[in-house]
């Protein structure tokens, strides 16, 4: 029986702004990241969405982005390598007071739109950040998209010690070369529940999915992703639940099954 982790972004909302669909999706998912107050989020939503994970059962990891509250995190900023990392280090650490306040551990840092984007082909910059992030806060696991690439990254992260988790998206599509095809394509992102609970499957049973041209991508998901804004997460999230358990496919936390 295999095992997979459904992770999904939240704690986006921020002062009278809301967005997301927390409530609804947190029976579904097993590992929540939370916005940390840079591209969304502010301490009023941190502390209720980590509240809202403990009632579920839900583990929480941190979910930083570059500083774009304008942009939603999803545009590059160049910055220095230390301004990353301490960016990173700051809102991670922002997160961590709430959690130690409802007696939970961070199990993950992921990071957000545009940052994650970049790190994706920033191996050696990646595991800088693994490393400093780990000194800081002990034995977290960092996401990454789950291209060739980075099944070398992860053993190259294990053998320093540090964990790292593979991450797929069933409602994405995918470049012949495993990455995310970019949102300012109309194909880049899938609003049919029925699509996005096929894709998860396929993912999990069969290690892969096809680009968006048809080429067959190796995948080996550690973690699903569903978009809490996206509006068909909801039924996406219940109908992979049931497919994936169905399947004999245990859903398992990160920090219980890496």
């Amino acid at each position: 029986m295999g095992l997979v982790d459904i992770n999904c972004d939240m704690g986006e909302s921020f002062g009278y702004y809301g967005m997301g669909k927390d409530e609804e999706v947190v029976p579904y998912i097993t590992s929540a990241n939370v916005a940390c107050g840079f591209h969304a989020s502010d301490p009023m939503v941190m502390g209720r969405t980590v509240r809202l994970c403990k009632e579920h059962g839900v583990m929480v990891g941190a979910h930083p982005g570059y500083p774009d509250l304008m942009g939603f995190g999803r545009r590059f900023l160049d910055l220095t390598k230390t301004e990353m990392i301490s960016y990173v280090i700051y809102q991670a650490g922002a997160l961590s007071g709430f959690l130690r306040l409802h007696s939970l551990p961070l199990q993950h840092i992921k990071l957000h739109g545009a940052l994650y984007n970049y790190m994706v082909n920033q191996e050696k910059l990646f595991l800088e950040l693994a490393a400093e992030v780990c000194r800081a806060f002990g034995d977290v696991i960092l996401l990454t998209l789950g291209t060739r690439k980075a099944v070398e990254l992860k053993k190259a992260a294990r053998s320093m010690g540090i964990r790292v988790a593979l991450e797929c998206f069933p409602d994405r599509s995918y470049t012949d070369d495993g990455e995310l095809m970019g949102r300012q394509h109309k194909e880049a992102v899938f609003h049919d529940a029925a699509i996005i609970a096929d894709r998860a499957l396929t993912m999990v049973t069969r290690k892969g999915i096809e680009s968006a041209t048809g080429i067959w991508v190796d995948m080996e998901p550690d973690t699903l992703c569903i978009h809490g804004d996206n509006a068909e997460s909801i039924e996406a999230a219940q109908q992979i639940k049931k497919l994936l358990v169905e399947e004999g496919i245990a859903l398992k936390p990160l920090g219980l099954s890496m």
